[in-house]
């Protein structure tokens, strides 16, 4: 058994899934009218694949904030670890060095690996549906794997949106120029929505401590190196795994705007910035408030009214009163 077959065993019960969404999305857009074979319909199922899988790893989109602030905040810790450990290359030191930091980690937490889960968890996602894509163009006789028969891998492997194929790449497509075009507009949105994704964490959710120690400086560089990743690898991607990443990209820069307008961290720019408009809205409750007690205040209450029924006194009483008197 060679790496291929073990590696088509492993994505199966992805592929499997990923067809069963993909043709539900297909049969719910093409219920409400869109036409089956249009690449558009393919498009918007790969949307509904997108909401589905996202919706799934919130779980871990929030471990991995979490994971980040710990890491951002046990920045100054780890370099006193290693100003403790400079200089020191033996193994004895190294290991020592090693096991500070693990028990670090340990203490509080969170690992190194934590703010890669989302994206690690999504790998199996991109891989099994650049093999649903491939095996629909080059052998849609035989179906997939699960729920995507003949006809419809046959559809999926022939649609296009405005003439492209969505199994084409901008390095091997039928229609260059329109592929070509169409692929180097998803590059850029891929590349600006994972540059702003990042830019709102390390601009506005880090703390003045944070942003003076070196992995703050470390994580920096990376702002800049990481979208080449999307400029390199998204040239061999096909469209429609292109469209997958650009709306996961697009999901991720929303979802963190969120977390960090609602709960920024400690002493960051967002937190001050949270701080401040919750004060205003404090305000403006109390000014409401203000408002209605100096209404009060203008119209007085209007005076008590004695609606005590007076009785009526006969003869004999009032004679009998008047005799007491004198």
């Amino acid at each position: 058994m060679g790496i291929a077959d073990i590696f088509g065993y492993v994505l199966w019960p992805f592929k499997w899934a990923i067809e069963a969404l993909l043709v539900g999305f297909h049969a719910f857009w093409t219920a409400i009218g869109f036409d089956g074979a249009d690449g558009l319909t393919w498009i918007l199922s790969i949307l509904g694949l997108v909401i589905v899988v996202r919706s799934a790893l919130i779980p871990l989109f929030v471990r991995q904030i979490k994971s980040q602030r710990k890491m951002l905040e046990l920045a100054p810790q780890l370099k006193k670890i290693q100003e403790k450990y400079k200089g020191k290359r033996d193994q004895f030191s190294r290991e020592a060095m090693s096991r500070e930091t693990m028990e670090l980690y340990r203490h509080n937490g969170t690992s190194p690996f934590s703010s890669c889960l989302p994206l690690i968890a999504q790998m199996p996602i991109f891989f099994s549906l650049f093999q649903v894509l491939e095996t629909a163009q080059r052998t849609p006789e035989k179906g997939g794997v699960g729920l995507l028969s003949v006809p419809l891998a046959t559809s999926f492997g022939k649609s296009s949106l405005f003439g492209a194929p969505l199994h084409a790449t901008i390095t091997a497509n039928e229609n260059v120029a329109l592929v070509s075009v169409i692929g180097i507009i998803m590059v850029v949105i891929m590349t600006a929505t994972q540059f702003i994704t990042q830019l709102q964490i390390m601009s506005k959710n880090v703390s003045p401590e944070t942003m003076a120690s070196p992995m703050f400086r470390q994580q920096k560089m990376l702002l800049y190196v990481l979208p080449l990743v999307f400029i390199f690898s998204g040239i061999t991607f096909p469209l429609g795994v292109m469209f997958y990443w650009v709306f996961s990209n697009l999901w991720t820069m929303g979802q963190q705007f969120v977390v960090i307008r609602n709960s920024p961290t400690p002493g960051s720019e967002a937190a001050k910035t949270r701080e401040a408009r919750l004060a205003k809205k404090a305000e403006r409750k109390r000014e409401r408030r203000g408002e209605v007690l100096e209404a009060s205040e203008v119209a007085p209450p209007a005076p008590r009214v004695n609606t005590q029924r007076t009785q009526p006194i006969g003869r004999n009483r009032s004679k009998r009163t008047g005799e007491r008197r004198a």
